[in-house]
């Protein structure tokens, strides 16, 4: 692979026809930026100069496309060996830089999977949400935490391996009530041969990849080796794991004539676009979830499922089938790199008969219900939006909110929060947090002022996006400090400040809003009736701003107390801080240690180790 980037250029207009004569003619990835060098879109090719070329024809683009071109300053290039290469690049550069002209997938992380880890001599079977940050295997993404949890309840009944953290299996004495009701083989005292687990861990991971039949013939040799030895215990064993693997297998017979298979449907209505995906694993339907891709509009269904399924499945484990209600363009491709990632043969099949058309067909028919909430959902937004500028006067609907708040705990580990909201609901991806330091400890007015200065004065150095209003939870105070800063920027024009003030009793259809001075208006105070949608719309937003304030005041007080908690400790800097949190995994299996188990730890001598002990038990 190799990159190739060719300089900004010279004028504000992009001078395509220089470019296009010294663009390759192979298989790459383009970059279109604007003149701030944001990246605007991404996208492959399996020949770039042909590829661009169509860009800049004089006439038949889409208007979506005819204003992308618009606003590209330069285009970079990165020229790959295969158009599978290329594919794979595409969608990693599309995850990381979020073009504003791509089909993008919401990636809050909160997709739920199961973890297999790889890493230890007795690996850890367990749910995980998250960055994949453990070497391991990452088995998912699961519809709900509920189908993660059925699942790893199966497979405990089945292969028996553990689901404790490795800091509670390193400091176990004698087995836990998991072994006791027969979901575990108790590895943390040596109750189970190395080998042996390992042969569960495989068996588990053959059984997560869908090749249950594979593993049932494995367990019957196993069993049949087992009763000619005279092992009859470890074949009674067999013999149950066997029976409960093959009343999965008829089930899956049934449902899905064999294998695991994601179902995916495609729904398009108001511009606004909805995947839905159903998870059936060996013969059980997990569920479903919907999922509304950005930027879909002027985009065929088929366009739509070939992004989600690149941004999808070339990250997670990619079942043998995936059934689609509409072809996804390229589809040959899109199985080359998805075999290619996940190391086994993926086919996408559009055009499924009996069992398997009938899932297609309830796919799409929740797409279809989906895709209608949402837009009722969003038509409900809308018309809060209407009222709100109504309530505030404002020339047209505002297209994006943002609310402060503090959360402190008696001036302890104090944290501002900045929430936005826009016309589809909130845009959890803008949220931002911020850590308050050198002030007075409780002082909410400096703190929401230092907040706001490094909000603001980040916005106009960047160019970056202005709120129309904003809300600050808070009274006269907080909106005067409010003022003082966007007044310093440059700014108290061009975003309305709206204090939210609680009401004597503090109840909730009580508040009222303080909407500071602007365009030569004086100070206003305005109570909206309790039933009114523009007071919904804002206790919504404010409420959010405080929910997301306190989780990270809470998780920063916390980090706070259990590092000032062992650095107290004569002898103990961060770094063996560090290799003692690092070791027994946390503050709580610390606490739990013996004088001989925290002596262990590399740099800790046994007087130090008595002095943490005592510190914890008096």
């Amino acid at each position: 692979m190799s990159a190739i980037t060719e300089p900004a250029a010279e004028s504000a207009r992009f001078d395509a026809k220089a470019f296009l004569a010294r663009a390759p003619e192979s298989p790459g990835v383009y970059r279109m930026l604007d003149a701030t060098g944001t990246i605007l879109y991404v996208g492959k090719a399996k020949d770039l100069k042909k590829r661009l070329a169509s860009y800049f024809r004089s006439s038949g683009l889409a208007p979506k496309t005819a204003a992308l071109v618009g606003h590209v300053a330069d285009i970079q290039l990165t020229a790959t060996h295969t158009e599978t290469e290329a594919l794979l690049l595409e969608n990693h550069l599309i995850k990381q830089h979020h073009p504003r002209y791509n089909v993008l997938m919401r990636d809050d992380k909160s997709y739920p999977e199961i973890f297999l880890g790889t890493h230890h001599a007795y690996p850890r079977l367990g749910y995980h949400r998250g960055p994949h940050r453990q070497l391991g295997r990452y088995f998912g993404p699961y519809p709900s935490a509920l189908a993660v949890k059925e699942t790893l309840n199966l497979l405990q009944k089945i292969f028996r391996l553990r689901d404790c953290a490795n800091s509670e299996f390193q400091n176990r004495s004698r087995p836990c009530m998991q072994y006791q009701i027969k979901r575990c083989t108790a590895p943390c005292v040596g109750f189970i041969a190395q080998a042996d687990y390992a042969q569960d861990v495989k068996d588990a991971q053959a059984f997560l990849e869908g090749r249950s039949q594979q593993v049932i013939h494995t367990l019957v040799a196993r069993m049949e080796h087992a009763a000619e030895t005279l092992a009859f215990e470890e074949a009674g064993i067999l013999r149950d794991r066997i029976s409960q693997l093959r009343g999965v297998s008829e089930k899956q017979y049934i449902s899905t004539q064999g294998g695991s298979v994601d179902v995916l449907a495609c729904a398009q209505a108001g511009g606004v676009a909805c995947v839905e995906v159903l998870t059936i694993r060996d013969g059980r339907n997990l569920g479903g979830r919907a999922y509304f891709p950005k930027n879909t509009d002027e985009r065929s269904e088929g366009e739509i499922l070939s992004a989600f399924i690149g941004q999808m499945y070339l990250e997670h484990e990619t079942p043998r089938e995936l059934l689609v209600s509409h072809a996804p363009d390229e589809r040959e491709l899109l199985e080359q790199a998805l075999s290619t990632a996940s190391g086994h043969t993926v086919r996408i099949q559009s055009a499924p008969r009996g069992e398997r058309a009938r899932w297609v067909d309830m796919a799409r028919h929740n797409a279809e219900l989906a895709l209608g909430q949402r837009l009722a959902s969003r038509g409900n937004q809308m018309a809060r939006m209407d009222a709100l500028a109504v309530s505030l006067a404002l020339d047209a609907p505002p297209q994006r909110i943002e609310c402060f708040d503090i959360s402190h705990t008696l001036g302890e580990s104090t944290v501002a929060s900045c929430v936005v909201f826009g016309v589809e609901g909130a845009r959890k991806e803008a949220y931002r947090r911020y850590n308050i330091e050198g002030i007075t400890p409780g002082d909410d007015y400096a703190a929401m002022q230092q907040a706001l200065e490094r909000r603001f004065t980040k916005a106009v150095a960047d160019d970056g996006a202005l709120p129309d209003v904003l809300l600050i939870d808070g009274g006269v105070g907080q909106v005067a400090r409010a003022q003082d800063v966007l007044q310093a920027l440059g700014l108290s024009e061009s975003v309305m400040i709206v204090g939210v003030a609680k009401g004597v009793e503090r109840r909730a259809g009580e508040e009222t809003l303080l909407i500071a001075a602007q365009h030569g208006h004086q100070t206003q105070i305005l109570d909206l009736p309790a039933h009114s949608p523009a007071l919904h719309l804002i206790q919504q937003v404010r409420d959010e701003a405080h929910r997301f304030a306190i989780t990270g005041h809470r998780a920063r007080r916390a980090k706070t107390r259990e590092t000032s908690s062992l650095e107290s400790i004569a002898g103990i800097g961060s770094q063996r801080r560090q290799q003692l949190l690092k070791h027994f995994g946390g503050i709580q299996a610390l606490q739990r240690a013996g004088v001989e188990d925290i002596a262990s730890v590399p740099g800790i001598s046994t007087a130090l180790a008595q002095r943490i002990y005592d510190h914890f038990h008096g």
